[in-house]
């Protein structure tokens, strides 16, 4: 039996690695003989960076850059083994989690420290960045991040805007600054699993500006000094990429990818697979474990589980799913291509204390799955 273990993370109690060294201890106290294959997998948003870190032999970068207000924040992003790409995940210099309820602005923060992450990450010599953008505390177009690799915005009078949303009403140009990072002979991939354009009713503002501590008010400005930034590089540069599908992911940093990196924006998932080659160990697959902490209808679109089901179905490989927390009824696992979706946490368990508890009950229910489904492991 030829089993392939390729979990995402249990989000605040299990890392993706820490999943699969579970499942891969307790399948083969059970039975020594099988071939067991641990890939610990992840969808572009939080954990990405350290999941294809570790896939590929490299090391972790850590550095003191801006958070979404400018102040120091340590932060982290990985290179791999071969030192050619590093894996940069937004959220770790811009992301909500670096701000308190109140300090929640959109039009005060900026995606600077990104661009920092990106700046070193070339300095050191990467030919390739992927950009993971979830978790973002910012609406600023990509400004920040483009002023870190050193555009710089202009107001009417030519004096330079500081790099956050409230200046992109008043940007009136921007300069391609002389550049010390070889942006051109980088490529740039951008892991977005959200089709929103930059602006209007289903832009970033309108979107996802309120989550990020924006009034009413406010996402009429930020959405107007969106369509100002587009306006300005259309007439200045030709350049016109707002209505571009992910173009609004991540307060418009999806736009801002594709303008200032010349970025392709990818599904998550589907990044993350082309980079670890889940395609190739299928074929050499009997059965694969995977599991996420919640079991959802999110997971029928771009989740992890979901892509493994996409590419296990080709070749007739069953999928078993262990999660924290099961919420579908059990059409819907059918329907998702699921063998068997297993909740680890008992019915009644308190949510933090099942978090806590989390390895010993992922443990436990793979245990007794082993014990239970002897025809299917034979």
């Amino acid at each position: 039996m030829r089993i392939l273990i390729a979990p995402d993370k249990f989000k605040g109690s299990l890392t993706a690695v820490e999943v699969a060294q579970r499942i891969e201890h307790t399948l083969l106290d059970a039975e020594p003989e099988w071939q067991v294959k641990t890939l610990p997998v992840a969808d572009g948003g939080e954990g990405t960076a350290a999941v294809l870190t570790q896939a590929t032999g490299g090391h972790t970068v850590t550095l003191t850059v801006n958070d979404p207000l400018f102040r120091p924040v340590e932060a982290t992003y990985g290179i791999s083994g071969d030192g050619r790409t590093a894996f940069i995940e937004m959220a770790q210099a811009s992301g909500l989690q670096h701000l308190k309820a109140h300090e929640r602005n959109p039009l005060e923060t900026s995606t600077f420290g990104t661009g920092e992450l990106i700046r070193d990450a070339i300095l050191r010599g990467v030919s390739e960045v992927l950009l993971c953008i979830g978790g973002s505390a910012t609406n600023d177009g990509g400004i920040g991040m483009a002023s870190a690799l050193g555009y710089v915005f202009l107001d009417r009078d030519y004096r330079t805007l500081p790099a956050i949303g409230k200046s992109l009403r008043h940007i009136t140009a921007l300069k391609r600054a002389v550049l010390d990072v070889p942006l051109s002979k980088v490529t740039f991939r951008v892991a977005c699993d959200v089709a929103n354009p930059l602006y209007g009713h289903q832009g970033a503002a309108y979107v996802y500006g309120p989550q990020k501590g924006a009034s009413p008010d406010d996402v009429v400005e930020l959405d107007l000094g969106l369509r100002r930034l587009a306006a300005v590089l259309l007439r200045d540069f030709d350049i016109d990429e707002a209505d571009l599908p992910g173009s609004g992911a991540a307060g418009g940093l999806g736009f801002g990818a594709r303008v200032f990196l010349k970025a392709r924006l990818e599904p998550g998932f589907d990044l993350v697979a082309s980079y670890l080659d889940i395609e190739s160990e299928l074929d050499h697959t009997d059965l694969v474990i995977t599991g996420e902490g919640s079991l959802d209808e999110q997971t029928l679109n771009g989740k992890v589980i979901g892509g493994l089901v996409r590419m296990a179905q080709a070749r007739n490989i069953p999928v078993v799913a262990f999660c924290g927390q099961l919420a579908l009824p059990t059409y819907r696992v059918t329907q998702l291509g699921l063998h068997e979706a297993i909740a680890i946490t008992p019915s009644g368990m308190p949510l933090p204390e099942a978090m806590q508890q989390a390895p010993h009950l992922l443990e436990k229910a793979v245990g007794d799955w082993v014990r239970e489904r002897t025809y299917l492991l034979t």
